[in-house]
């Protein structure tokens, strides 16, 4: 009844997009807040998160998969393709609780694609598709709204949907990569007891960005099917 309402109302549709987007940039403030205050606490092992990441892939046999700098700020990603795991300006050479979460975090996607891990590997089936859906939905969508071409609108809705599906599909790949992250960090005593909530605190922080990237874009799916049905009833 909730979705029925806004898919045929574009103006209340196009409010939630707006809340959506409020939301996210709320989450995207925490995150920075949080990352700058445990970004301040070091641990006391005084290890750089790089050498950990180091450490936690080769504990897992994981020695041909290289730790890398790049510029940025929380560019922080592991890559499948070329194998590394790429830390960036404020995580790399830090020792703070922050840092070394965020660099096993990585190293947790490093692990689920050796453990072949099935969330990921069904979220790496729907790349292309993502791919070819966020480049050419608009096009689709607005060119069938100028031209009235129905076929062209609900191809365009449908490729969105698909990019709708892979940031849901997501969710359990970084939710698993954080639990890995700790886990791996507890066991392996690479932050004291106490200096841990800090790092779970910066990794939950991050997970919710996430969600709210999926809320946006789901808002947006739920906009654009309002306004198909509004070009359809004009």
């Amino acid at each position: 009844m909730v979705f029925e309402f806004f898919a045929n109302n574009p103006t209340a549709a196009y409010f939630l997009v707006v809340l959506a987007v409020i939301f996210s940039y709320v989450i995207q403030f925490r995150l920075q807040s949080t990352f700058k205050k445990y970004s301040q606490v070091h641990s006391r092992n005084n290890i750089p998160a790089n050498v950990i990441a180091r450490q936690i892939l080769d504990s897992y046999g994981l020695q041909h998969i290289v730790v890398r700098h790049i510029d940025g700020n929380l560019t922080d990603h592991f890559d499948p393709r070329s194998n590394e795991v790429a830390l960036s300006d404020a995580t790399f050479f830090s020792t703070s609780v922050a840092a070394i979460g965020v660099a096993a975090h990585e190293v947790g996607h490093a692990i689920q694609h050796n453990k072949n891990y099935l969330p990921i590997k069904i979220r790496s089936l729907f790349v292309p598709i993502a791919q070819i859906g966020s480049k050419g939905w608009i096009i689709l969508f607005m060119l069938g709204m100028i031209m009235g071409i129905s076929i062209f609108v609900d191809i365009g809705v449908v490729l969105f949907g698909c990019v709708v599906l892979f940031q849901l599909l997501t969710l359990p790949v970084e939710f698993d990569a954080s639990r890995r992250a700790l886990s791996v960090i507890r066991k392996q005593g690479l932050l004291e007891s106490d200096e841990i909530g800090g790092a779970r605190k910066t990794l939950s922080a991050a997970a919710m960005t996430y969600i709210a990237g999926l809320m946006v874009a789901l808002t947006q799916l739920i906009r654009l099917i309002a306004l198909s049905n509004n070009r359809r009833r004009d």
